[in-house]
């Protein structure tokens, strides 16, 4: 395959994700914004950080105010990681490697590019957000459902997985960055019972508040919500999983090509520490440092796939 093909691929699965956890990342901010009486605001600086962009919004607007945050990540065009630019992209990129794809999941794409293109065309009030994050998740899910319906297990299959839960994997523990910075500021706070209403709602933005209780039949617990997001490999969001299945499908990958790379050794070694720590390690070495570390090494790993499969040559 050419690595310009396999770039398409990767870049077009990571950007659909990445909108839907934009959309999981303004659904956390609504949700810990409505449980704050007061400096709600603090909230979306918060958002806005773990997204990665609030230098960027900062030249925009010098003060984080809810209204203008959301904007930002929802149809900046400026914005390279709001939501209108990532389906741009995504949709600019299946259209690259259109031959690669089956018709259904080529339209799934085309057809919320142009939806999410009239549905944000103008500012959307705040009351509006719950049905525009509904109909973002449910879009992003047809993709994947067409994508994993009708798709042959191969290199293409491989590229565009990997793609996926390196962003996803990517999303969670930011995620989780965000309850860090503003529900446990001081270290003594960490795995206490403090905030679990906000707890609660960081659940309900992974769509992970009923599996938890199935899992932990007890009240809502900071050390075990970070265990499940973290280390449960059952739970289709956890870092644990995506890196299960970055794992399986550079397996693949290695199997068809006959070699393996440094990105294979990175994403064993990252497996690894996922595999053979508890969670009471991680919380008390400093829950905070696991993740920020956590997300730099993600980031070298999807480097290292560029790399390795010379995505960036014709």
């Amino acid at each position: 395959m050419l690595g310009r093909t396999a770039n398409g691929l990767f870049w077009m699965f990571r950007f659909i994700e990445r909108a839907e956890n934009t959309a999981r990342l303004i659904d956390a901010g609504l949700r810990m914004s409505l449980t704050r009486m007061h400096g709600h605001e603090d909230e979306w600086d918060s958002v806005l950080r773990s997204a990665g962009v609030i230098d960027a919004y900062k030249a925009l607007h010098p003060v984080v105010t809810s209204g203008d945050a959301v904007n930002y990540l929802l149809r900046e065009k400026t914005n390279p990681s709001s939501i209108y630019s990532a389906i741009e992209s995504a949709r600019n990129n299946g259209r690259m490697v259109r031959t690669a794809l089956t018709r259904e999941a080529w339209e799934a794409t085309n057809e919320f590019y142009l939806e999410l293109k009239t549905l944000l065309a103008r500012k959307i009030p705040e009351s509006h957000m719950p049905e525009i994050i509904d109909i973002i998740k449910r879009r992003t899910g047809l993709i994947r459902g067409a994508f994993h319906g009708t798709m042959l297990r191969n290199e293409i299959y491989n590229f565009s997985r990997i793609g996926t839960f390196i962003e996803r994997a990517d999303n969670t523990a930011r995620i989780l960055d965000v309850k860090y910075y503003v529900l446990l500021p001081a270290a003594s706070y960490v795995g206490s019972s403090l905030d679990n209403v906000q707890w609660e709602s960081i659940l309900r933005s992974v769509s992970a508040h009923r599996s938890y209780g199935w899992v932990y039949d007890e009240d809502y617990n900071p050390v075990n919500i970070a265990d499940f997001l973290i280390l449960n490999g059952r739970m289709p969001r956890s870092l644990a999983y995506c890196y299960s299945k970055i794992n399986a499908n550079l397996g693949y990958l290695s199997r068809e090509y006959g070699s393996s790379h440094d990105a294979h050794r990175t994403a064993a070694r990252i497996q690894g520490i996922l595999d053979n720590r508890e969670i009471r390690q991680i919380v008390d070495s400093g829950l905070h440092e696991f993740l920020e570390d956590f997300i730099g090494q993600n980031n070298r790993l999807g480097n290292e796939i560029g790399q390795a499969y010379q995505f960036y040559q014709a």
